[in-house]
């Protein structure tokens, strides 16, 4: 399975002026002297980092997954969440070419575990030898960032931040996610329960 980001976030949708708040940068510091890169930086690592760690996306974009195989024959769960809907299906053969959409699918919109579903309980479609089946889809808690819910904005800051106190990498700066970041996360975590598909 090879999961690609195919829309990357445009930098007008983070919060930079807000995170600089956050940083309490607004007493004290002109506009022109706040370095932006370094505050975009910032929250795009925490950002990525929080969703790996829950394997679901923040601010709604694109995703592509490439399959050679389904993992079972009837249902394939989708590798990152929340997702609402829509979604199209590629078939591909060994050589790459596009063999279009097979049909007998529909896209299992949830907001932890979405999945791609052969309709009328029959199986998905066969992939072909050497090839390999394209869903891609939308998936994200919010395509605003002032719509995401108010923890994960906050646990976004406060992981920003902790990079921006050891963003000068001395010696014995932790960068490991601090226990409030975790906390704040932890609602929105996916418990695998017992082989669940």
């Amino acid at each position: 399975m090879v999961l690609t980001e195919v829309t990357a976030i445009p930098d007008a949708r983070w919060p930079v002026a807000a995170f600089a708040d956050h940083l309490l940068m607004s007493s004290g510091f002109d506009d022109d002297d706040r370095d932006d890169a370094l505050l975009l930086m910032l929250l795009r690592a925490a950002a990525a980092a929080v969703e790996a760690r829950l394997g679901k996306a923040l601010l709604a974009r694109d995703f592509r997954v490439a399959l050679a195989a389904w993992r079972r024959s009837d249902r394939q769960p989708l590798p990152m969440a929340p997702v609402y809907g829509g979604g199209q299906f590629v078939m591909r053969d060994a050589g790459g070419a596009d063999l279009g959409d097979p049909g007998g699918w529909v896209l299992e919109p949830d907001t932890a575990r979405p999945a791609l579903v052969g309709t009328g309980g029959r199986p998905l479609p066969a992939i072909p030898a050497g090839g390999v089946a394209e869903v891609t889809f939308t998936a994200g808690f919010a395509a605003d960032w002032t719509d995401l819910p108010a923890d994960l904005q906050q646990a976004v800051f406060l992981l920003a931040a902790h990079y921006h106190a050891a963003r000068d990498g001395a010696a014995g700066a932790d960068l490991a996610m601090p226990v409030g970041v975790l906390a704040l996360i932890d609602p929105h975590r996916v418990i695998r329960v017992l082989g669940a598909g």
